[in-house]
C-alpha cells in the first residue's frame, strides 16, 4: 500500500477517501481499518461526519493539531469526537458533551478506551452548568442541530476557548428556519458570528451532508 498524503494535521488522504492515524486497534463504529508502516488508520467516511465533510471540501484551516485540547458540543454516539481523539493524540484531550443520556451511554464505552476523552452529560445551552469540568481549550467544536445554535456556540466560546483558538461551528440550517433558503440562513448566521468572532474559512457541505455548512473561526 502506498504512503498516505498527509494533508493536515494528523489526517491522511489516500485517493478520495480520508484516514486518521488511530491510537489504538479498537473498531467502534465497524468502520474499516487499514495498516501501514506498523500503523493502523481507520476510515473516515464524509458522509457520517459534517467535520469529514468539510475537509473533503477544501477547508483550509481547522485548527486541530497534536496535542489540542477541544471541547465537543453535541458529541452523541461518539463518531467524530473518536476520530477527533486520534487527531490531537495522547498529548491532546477532549471534552465531550451531550444531552441526551441514550447516546452518552455509547460514548462512555468509547472514552473508557480511550485516555484522551471524557463524557459529560450536560446542556450545552448552559455551559454554567460544566464549567467545574472543563478547562480552557484551544479548540471549541459544535455539532448541535437547534434553533439557537449560534447562540449556544458563542457562550461557549465566550467561556472556553483561549485566546487565538478556533471555533469550528457546523449549521444545519432546517433547524433554525424551515422557511428560509440554507443560503439565506448561511449569511445571517456570518452576519452574526462576525459581530464576535472572526471567520477564516467556510463551507457548505453538500452533498456528503444536505442542507449544512460549517464555518472556521478564531477568537479575537
Amino acid at each position: 500500500m502506498k504512503p498516505f498524503n498527509k494533508k493536515y494535521a494528523n489526517i491522511y488522504f489516500d485517493k478520495k477517501t480520508l484516514y486518521t492515524r488511530s491510537l489504538d486497534k479498537n473498531k467502534f463504529f465497524d468502520e474499516r481499518i487499514v495498516s501501514f508502516s506498523g500503523n493502523s488508520f481507520r476510515e473516515w467516511e464524509a458522509k457520517r461526519s459534517k467535520l469529514a465533510a468539510g475537509l473533503m471540501k477544501g477547508l483550509s484551516q481547522i485548527g486541530l493539531r497534536h496535542g489540542s485540547v477541544v471541547l465537543y458540543l453535541g458529541a452523541s454516539h461518539g463518531y467524530t469526537p473518536s476520530f477527533v481523539s486520534d487527531i490531537v493524540g495522547k498529548s491532546g484531550f477532549v471534552f465531550a458533551i451531550d444531552i441526551a443520556p441514550e447516546v452518552t451511554r455509547d460514548l462512555v464505552a468509547i472514552c473508557e478506551q480511550r485516555k484522551n476523552m471524557a463524557p459529560i452529560l450536560c446542556d450545552c445551552n448552559h455551559p454554567e452548568e460544566y464549567k467545574d469540568f472543563v478547562t480552557k481549550v484551544d479548540i471549541v467544536y459544535q455539532d448541535i442541530s437547534q434553533k439557537n445554535q449560534v447562540q449556544i456556540f458563542l457562550k461557549n466560546c465566550d467561556m472556553f476557548l483561549k485566546k487565538d483558538g478556533f471555533g469550528l461551528l457546523a449549521i444545519k440550517s432546517r433547524s433554525i428556519d424551515v422557511t428560509k433558503s440554507p443560503k439565506e440562513i448561511y449569511a445571517r448566521v456570518r452576519e452574526e458570528l462576525e459581530k464576535h468572532i472572526t471567520i477564516v474559512d467556510y463551507r457548505e457541505l453538500d452533498p456528503y451532508e444536505k442542507h449544512h455548512a460549517m464555518f472556521v473561526v478564531k477568537k479575537k
